[in-house]
């Protein structure tokens, strides 16, 4: 079949295999951009998720106690001496 074409044909044949090849590279672009553009949407999505968490658990480690609501020792020794003032004066208005 290709002895029977003529150079005007394998021209016409050649320019169509061209277009066509173009057409199906421009398509692939397409895929790969459309492709692209969703990675970056899910990947902006993932970090808004991981920040939202990341608020929500900073948010919850402030609001929950932990154990670290130990009164020092000074502030122990200032309370006892407010409460035996306290009870002394009770005990000199009493008697």
């Amino acid at each position: 079949m290709a002895d029977q074409l003529s150079d005007s044909e394998r021209a016409e044949l050649e320019q169509l295999r061209a277009e066509k090849a173009a057409r199906e590279e421009a398509a692939a672009a397409a895929r790969e951009r459309a492709e692209l553009e969703q990675l970056r949407q899910e990947q902006e999505q993932a970090d808004h998720d991981a920040a939202v968490d990341a608020r929500i658990e900073a948010a919850r480690q402030r609001m929950e106690p932990d154990d670290d609501l130990k009164m020092p020792m000074a502030q122990k020794i200032i309370l006892l001496i407010c409460i035996v003032i306290f009870i002394v004066v009770l005990c000199y208005f009493v008697f």
